[in-house]
């Protein structure tokens, strides 16, 4: 089979898991200035933890086609970057590495902001499955180690408001 039929199969039988309808906005009085949308279509986030607050620069994969393809193919992410992944309903979520040559940290994020898991230093290019506990509102994909060294984990809170949809 070839490489475009095989990845047209995949799509279609990993689309319900890796994929959800369209994003939900967090409250906007959640939301602290710093925490917005910008013009180059970047959304400026916060994850707060015992140690502070960590800001960050994340793409938004709203689209099927953007939630698939997500972060695969890139060769870097600045320190600084991410994705962030909205669902709405809330539903578990699964993500794997596959095409994915950046190590990652996967943050699953539970109604309210709130981290509800974290898929630690992932393994590029594995056909392995991180998935969240429960439902979530959406999945922030940042550098591996960067949960560590920020001391993010299970009940601290990511803090966005995701622009609506254009």
């Amino acid at each position: 089979m070839s490489f475009a039929a095989v990845s047209r199969v995949l799509t279609l039988v990993l689309m319900p898991v890796l994929v959800a309808c369209t994003a939900q906005p967090a409250p906007s009085d959640t939301a602290p200035a710093g925490t917005a949308a910008r013009e180059d279509g970047l959304l400026s986030l916060a994850v707060e933890t015992e140690t502070g607050r960590h800001d960050y620069l994340v793409e938004v994969a709203r689209t099927p086609a953007e939630q698939a393809r997500g972060l695969m193919f890139r060769q870097e992410l600045g320190a600084d970057r991410g994705m962030i992944f909205p669902y709405d309903p809330p539903a578990p979520q699964g993500f794997w590495m596959k095409n994915t040559y950046v190590p990652l940290d996967i943050i699953f994020i539970a109604e309210g902001g709130r981290i509800e898991s974290v898929a630690a230093n992932t393994v590029p290019l594995s056909t392995s499955t991180y998935e969240s506990k429960g439902p979530v509102v959406a999945v922030l994909e940042l550098n591996a180690g960067e949960a560590a060294r920020i001391g993010a984990g299970p009940g601290d809170r990511v803090i966005y408001e995701l622009p609506n949809a254009p």
